[in-house]
């Protein structure tokens, strides 16, 4: 089976949004350009990890290789929905990053989420050296998009707001509050 590489070089836009309540959003990476739209669906904490890896390449690009970054701008950036339709192509389940200096981009790189087939093997033990050398995620779909710095601190700070606009926290547990309450550890499961 053929996979596909989705490459924006650079997007027109690329964000971080969801669809759906507090409590029941389901996370995109949404890319647009050339007349194509592409999203891909992916968890929460995978958006807040990403953010942070982000800020963590551009600090190190910037002290390695002396890229000026912009400075965070006050201005609130893009804070539009999600372009629609807001169609699947695939769950992300592996997120690559990269600095290209020749280009001074940052490159993302979302990888579909490869399907586990649970296998019993039965017979001689020699061949299970035999799948080590396969990259597994040659045949996986992928979403590639390179971003110049001040594109990716836009990215960066519409993902932490988006990861933030969810369900507020408890303040005993950290778990989020949903808005007829939660079962707290913290309080051997009584409602709060």
């Amino acid at each position: 089976m053929t996979h596909q590489v989705h490459a924006f070089e650079p997007p027109e836009r690329f964000v971080a949004g969801t669809v759906g309540p507090p409590g029941e959003r389901t996370f995109f990476l949404q890319a647009r350009g050339g007349g194509r739209l592409v999203s891909v669906a992916l968890e929460k904490v995978q958006v807040s990890l990403l953010a942070e890896k982000l800020e963590e390449l551009l600090t190190e690009a910037q002290r390695r290789f002396g890229v000026d970054l912009p400075e965070l701008a006050p201005v609130v950036g893009d804070n539009e929905p999600l372009d629609t339709p807001v169609d699947e192509e695939f769950r992300v389940g592996t997120l690559g990053l990269a600095f290209d200096v020749d280009t001074a981009t940052v490159v993302i790189e979302a990888i579909a989420a490869g399907e586990v087939e649970a296998e019993v093997e039965l017979g001689d033990e020699d061949d299970e050296d035999d799948d080590e050398d396969d990259e597994p995620d040659e045949d996986l779909d992928r979403l590639r998009v390179r971003l110049t710095p001040q594109a990716t601190r836009q990215f960066i700070e519409r993902a932490r707001r988006v990861v933030n606009a969810g369900r507020p926290p408890c303040p005993l547990c950290g778990q989020p509050l949903d808005p007829a309450g939660h079962l707290c550890p913290r309080h051997n499961g009584y409602h709060r």
